[in-house]
């Protein structure tokens, strides 16, 4: 096979990004690295692309083979190609973020290079430039969960609404009128409220949604902005 001949090959990686929702709070999934530089620090999901593989197959595999997850949500961001950001290689990293529900695949996440969630205040300093690439991911899905509805990604089949309310509050790092907030809830029509209520925080207790998929997948683009002026949060 013919290569192109005088031109610098370099190493292409990918980084997973995985955000998961527990009920309560928003949270990120963070590995110890497996090898030298920087071995045993807290960072993101990554490995190198191999010669028979896309992007989003390396990411997928990647992503599988360090924490043990399936089968997730998982989207391209953007690219990193500082020329030092890796000190042994010249290294092109492209970017992914995952979203899950952390209860739905509690049972996937592999203990092997100690994988653990933290919660997205608290997390720990990471290696080379993967806080850079965390903040590029929050402000991603901040922008995103303003205009469409990605993140019921993380919530379970069924939910209440102060459960979707935290989640919200917890990505923007902000508060949100409860009034406001079930208004343009209701009016997007894309929830069907269940006849079962959760009383583990109240005697009076609060019922229980489910996403309408039907409705979901047909106003996905039509979604209604549920964080006022998004453009000035995305940077919080």
């Amino acid at each position: 096979m013919k290569k192109y001949t005088d031109q610098t090959r370099f190493l292409i990686a990918v980084d997973c990004i995985v955000f998961g929702f527990d009920g309560e709070h928003l949270k990120i999934l963070l590995i110890k690295r497996g090898f030298e530089p920087e071995k045993d620090k807290w960072s993101l999901m990554g490995g190198f692309v191999r010669p028979e593989e896309s992007l989003d197959g390396a990411a997928n595999r990647v992503l599988t083979q360090l924490t043990g997850l399936e089968g997730v949500y998982l989207e391209q961001i953007q690219a990193y190609g500082d020329p030092l950001r890796d000190p042994i290689e010249r290294t092109l990293s492209v970017t992914y973020f995952a979203l899950i529900d952390i209860h739905k695949y509690e049972t996937q996440i592999s203990d092997q290079y100690h994988a653990e969630w933290f919660l997205l205040k608290d997390a720990p300093e990471l290696i080379f430039d993967h806080g850079e690439m965390v903040e590029a991911a929050k402000k991603k899905i901040r922008y995103k969960a303003a205009l469409h509805p990605i993140l019921f990604e993380l919530l379970p089949k069924k939910f209440t609404i102060p459960q979707l309310q935290n989640l919200y509050e917890d990505v923007y790092n902000t508060q949100i009128d409860n009034r406001n907030f079930i208004r343009k809830l209701t009016a997007t029509k894309l929830l069907i409220k269940l006849a079962e209520k959760d009383k583990s925080g109240s005697k009076k207790g609060a019922f229980y949604f489910k996403l309408d998929k039907k409705k979901y997948k047909a106003n996905f683009q039509a979604f209604l902005n549920f964080i006022p002026n998004p453009d000035k949060l995305i940077s919080v």
